[in-house]
Protein backbone atom coordinates (compact mmCIF):
# COMPACT_ATOMS: atom_id res chain seq x y z
CA UNK A 1 0.00 0.00 0.00
CA UNK A 2 1.14 3.29 -0.73
CA UNK A 3 2.07 5.60 1.91
CA UNK A 4 -0.66 8.57 1.96
CA UNK A 5 0.04 11.66 0.90
CA UNK A 6 0.03 14.39 4.12
CA UNK A 7 -0.42 17.95 2.84
CA UNK A 8 1.75 19.62 5.48
CA UNK A 9 0.61 23.62 4.89
CA UNK A 10 -2.90 22.43 4.79
CA UNK A 11 -2.87 20.56 8.12
CA UNK A 12 -0.97 23.62 9.48
CA UNK A 13 -3.22 26.29 8.69
CA UNK A 14 -6.09 23.87 10.01
CA UNK A 15 -3.78 23.92 13.75
CA UNK A 16 -3.70 27.90 13.14
CA UNK A 17 -7.65 28.22 12.41
CA UNK A 18 -8.20 25.46 15.70
CA UNK A 19 -8.73 26.96 18.83
CA UNK A 20 -6.94 25.64 21.32
CA UNK A 21 -7.93 23.53 24.13
CA UNK A 22 -9.65 25.01 27.17
CA UNK A 23 -6.45 24.24 29.32
CA UNK A 24 -6.65 23.39 33.36
CA UNK A 25 -5.29 26.11 35.80
CA UNK A 26 -2.17 23.70 35.99
CA UNK A 27 -1.29 23.79 32.15
CA UNK A 28 -2.13 27.82 31.94
CA UNK A 29 0.46 28.24 35.19
CA UNK A 30 2.92 25.68 33.39
CA UNK A 31 2.92 27.59 29.91
CA UNK A 32 2.87 30.85 31.82
CA UNK A 33 5.79 29.84 33.86
CA UNK A 34 7.65 29.08 30.49
CA UNK A 35 7.22 31.92 29.32
CA UNK A 36 8.54 34.24 32.24
CA UNK A 37 11.47 31.71 32.40
CA UNK A 38 12.39 31.81 28.57
CA UNK A 39 10.30 34.91 27.21
CA UNK A 40 6.84 35.04 25.46
CA UNK A 41 8.39 34.62 21.90
CA UNK A 42 8.85 31.47 20.65
CA UNK A 43 12.50 30.76 19.67
CA UNK A 44 14.38 27.76 18.66
CA UNK A 45 16.46 27.73 22.29
CA UNK A 46 12.84 27.77 23.53
CA UNK A 47 11.06 25.00 21.49
CA UNK A 48 14.70 23.05 21.88
CA UNK A 49 13.98 23.19 25.99
CA UNK A 50 10.70 21.96 25.37
CA UNK A 51 11.51 18.87 23.87
CA UNK A 52 13.84 18.36 26.57
CA UNK A 53 11.07 17.76 28.63
CA UNK A 54 8.61 16.75 26.09
CA UNK A 55 9.90 12.78 26.67
CA UNK A 56 9.47 12.41 30.27
CA UNK A 57 5.90 12.01 30.48
CA UNK A 58 6.09 8.73 28.76
CA UNK A 59 9.38 7.46 30.24
CA UNK A 60 7.35 8.03 33.92
CA UNK A 61 4.39 6.04 32.72
CA UNK A 62 6.27 2.84 31.73
CA UNK A 63 7.90 3.13 34.68
CA UNK A 64 4.92 3.57 37.00
CA UNK A 65 3.27 0.78 34.45
CA UNK A 66 5.83 -1.76 34.76
CA UNK A 67 5.85 -1.37 38.37
CA UNK A 68 2.33 -1.95 38.48
CA UNK A 69 2.44 -5.03 35.85
CA UNK A 70 4.16 -7.20 38.18
CA UNK A 71 1.25 -6.91 40.95
CA UNK A 72 -1.75 -7.06 38.18
CA UNK A 73 -0.38 -9.38 35.42
CA UNK A 74 -3.47 -12.00 36.38
CA UNK A 75 -5.60 -8.78 34.89
CA UNK A 76 -5.70 -9.59 31.34
CA UNK A 77 -7.46 -6.63 29.99
CA UNK A 78 -5.54 -4.21 32.01
CA UNK A 79 -2.17 -5.63 31.16
CA UNK A 80 -3.39 -5.01 27.24
CA UNK A 81 -4.05 -1.82 27.71
CA UNK A 82 -0.70 -1.29 30.12
CA UNK A 83 1.47 -2.68 27.12
CA UNK A 84 -0.20 -0.79 24.46
CA UNK A 85 0.36 2.84 26.34
CA UNK A 86 4.25 1.48 26.58
CA UNK A 87 4.35 0.59 23.27
CA UNK A 88 3.20 4.10 22.30
CA UNK A 89 5.23 5.47 25.02
CA UNK A 90 8.25 4.42 23.70
CA UNK A 91 7.71 5.83 20.02
CA UNK A 92 6.67 8.96 21.13
CA UNK A 93 10.07 9.21 23.51
CA UNK A 94 11.72 8.67 20.51
CA UNK A 95 9.87 10.78 17.99
CA UNK A 96 10.32 14.05 20.79
CA UNK A 97 14.00 13.06 20.83
CA UNK A 98 13.61 13.43 16.64
CA UNK A 99 12.57 16.34 17.25
CA UNK A 100 15.20 17.99 19.64
CA UNK A 101 17.68 16.53 17.40
CA UNK A 102 16.64 18.41 14.59
CA UNK A 103 16.11 21.66 16.45
CA UNK A 104 19.91 21.45 17.73
CA UNK A 105 20.29 20.86 13.61
CA UNK A 106 18.43 24.18 12.67
CA UNK A 107 20.61 26.14 15.32
CA UNK A 108 23.69 24.71 13.83
CA UNK A 109 22.83 25.52 10.30
CA UNK A 110 22.09 29.04 11.17
CA UNK A 111 24.90 29.54 13.37
CA UNK A 112 22.78 30.33 16.75
CA UNK A 113 24.02 29.76 19.89
CA UNK A 114 22.20 28.49 22.96
CA UNK A 115 19.85 30.42 25.22
CA UNK A 116 21.60 31.12 28.83
CA UNK A 117 18.84 28.87 30.24
CA UNK A 118 20.39 26.40 28.07
CA UNK A 119 23.25 26.41 30.07
CA UNK A 120 24.26 23.72 32.46
CA UNK A 121 23.31 23.13 35.49
CA UNK A 122 19.82 25.00 34.47
CA UNK A 123 18.08 22.42 31.94
CA UNK A 124 19.13 19.40 34.33
CA UNK A 125 17.43 21.48 37.36
CA UNK A 126 13.97 22.17 35.26
CA UNK A 127 14.09 18.62 33.51
CA UNK A 128 14.49 16.99 37.71
CA UNK A 129 11.66 19.17 38.63
CA UNK A 130 9.74 17.48 35.60
CA UNK A 131 10.35 14.01 36.51
CA UNK A 132 9.13 14.67 39.81
CA UNK A 133 6.11 16.31 38.78
CA UNK A 134 5.14 13.42 36.09
CA UNK A 135 6.28 10.66 38.51
CA UNK A 136 3.49 12.71 41.07
CA UNK A 137 0.85 13.39 38.75
CA UNK A 138 0.91 9.56 37.38
CA UNK A 139 1.00 8.03 40.49
CA UNK A 140 -2.14 9.80 42.01
CA UNK A 141 -3.91 9.63 38.75
CA UNK A 142 -2.50 8.20 35.20
CA UNK A 143 -5.99 9.73 33.67
CA UNK A 144 -5.08 12.98 34.78
CA UNK A 145 -1.52 12.63 33.95
CA UNK A 146 -2.54 11.59 30.12
CA UNK A 147 -4.97 14.79 30.12
CA UNK A 148 -2.18 17.28 31.19
CA UNK A 149 0.17 15.84 28.45
CA UNK A 150 -2.53 16.21 26.03
CA UNK A 151 -2.91 20.08 27.06
CA UNK A 152 1.16 19.76 26.61
CA UNK A 153 1.37 18.39 23.15
CA UNK A 154 -1.94 20.82 21.97
CA UNK A 155 -0.07 23.98 23.39
CA UNK A 156 3.15 22.28 21.44
CA UNK A 157 1.14 21.34 18.16
CA UNK A 158 -0.43 25.29 17.79
CA UNK A 159 3.31 26.92 19.09
CA UNK A 160 5.17 24.98 15.93
CA UNK A 161 2.46 26.12 13.60
CA UNK A 162 2.47 29.98 14.75
CA UNK A 163 6.25 29.53 14.77
CA UNK A 164 6.13 28.45 11.19
CA UNK A 165 4.03 31.54 9.85
CA UNK A 166 6.10 34.07 11.77
CA UNK A 167 9.21 32.34 9.73
CA UNK A 168 8.39 32.93 6.01
CA UNK A 169 11.74 32.48 4.96
CA UNK A 170 12.09 28.47 6.38
CA UNK A 171 9.84 28.24 2.80
CA UNK A 172 12.95 29.04 0.76
CA UNK A 173 15.65 26.81 3.14
CA UNK A 174 15.76 23.48 1.87
CA UNK A 175 17.06 20.92 4.17
CA UNK A 176 19.18 17.86 3.39
CA UNK A 177 19.53 16.03 6.38
CA UNK A 178 19.75 12.20 7.32
CA UNK A 179 17.53 13.06 10.53
CA UNK A 180 14.69 14.52 8.80
CA UNK A 181 12.85 10.75 7.66
CA UNK A 182 13.13 10.11 11.29
CA UNK A 183 11.04 13.26 12.40
CA UNK A 184 8.49 12.08 9.82
CA UNK A 185 7.65 9.05 12.23
CA UNK A 186 9.87 6.62 10.38
CA UNK A 187 7.82 7.73 6.53
CA UNK A 188 10.39 8.79 3.81
CA UNK A 189 10.90 12.46 3.58
CA UNK A 190 9.39 12.68 -0.01
CA UNK A 191 6.00 11.37 1.67
CA UNK A 192 5.31 14.00 3.53
CA UNK A 193 6.57 17.14 1.05
CA UNK A 194 9.47 17.70 3.70
CA UNK A 195 12.25 19.26 1.35
CA UNK A 196 12.10 22.66 3.16
CA UNK A 197 12.55 23.65 6.80
CA UNK A 198 9.15 25.03 7.43
CA UNK A 199 8.02 22.05 5.89
CA UNK A 200 10.41 19.91 8.85
CA UNK A 201 8.69 22.10 11.57
CA UNK A 202 5.00 21.37 10.15
CA UNK A 203 5.50 17.97 10.53
CA UNK A 204 7.00 18.59 14.43
CA UNK A 205 3.90 20.41 14.37
CA UNK A 206 1.67 17.07 13.46
CA UNK A 207 3.65 14.96 15.49
CA UNK A 208 2.95 16.55 18.12
CA UNK A 209 -0.79 16.26 17.17
CA UNK A 210 -0.59 12.86 17.27
CA UNK A 211 0.83 12.18 20.96
CA UNK A 212 -2.04 14.80 21.32
CA UNK A 213 -4.62 12.83 20.03
CA UNK A 214 -3.86 9.83 21.56
CA UNK A 215 -3.32 11.41 25.21
CA UNK A 216 -6.86 12.62 24.77
CA UNK A 217 -8.36 9.17 24.14
CA UNK A 218 -6.02 7.58 27.20
CA UNK A 219 -7.77 10.01 29.15
CA UNK A 220 -11.04 9.05 28.24
CA UNK A 221 -11.87 11.87 26.39
CA UNK A 222 -11.51 10.64 22.51
CA UNK A 223 -14.10 13.25 21.23
CA UNK A 224 -11.07 15.92 21.55
CA UNK A 225 -9.32 14.01 18.71
CA UNK A 226 -8.98 15.77 15.61
CA UNK A 227 -7.71 13.61 12.47
CA UNK A 228 -6.38 13.94 8.90
CA UNK A 229 -5.68 12.09 6.48
CA UNK A 230 -2.57 9.46 6.74
CA UNK A 231 -3.18 9.66 10.76
CA UNK A 232 -1.42 6.59 12.42
CA UNK A 233 -3.88 4.45 13.82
Amino acid sequence: MEPTHIDLKREQQATLARPQYRYSAAARFFFWSMDVFAGRKTTLSKIKLLEMLASIPYRQWEILLYARLTRRYRDTPWVQQAERIVEWGREAQDNEYWHLLVIQEKMKADGLADAWYLTPPIPWLMVWTYVALARLLAFFSLRRAFLFNAEFEDHAEHSYAQFVEEHPEWEAQPVDHPLVPAVNSGEPAEHTDAATWADVFRRISLDERDHRNRSFVYAGKPEHVVSYPGMPE
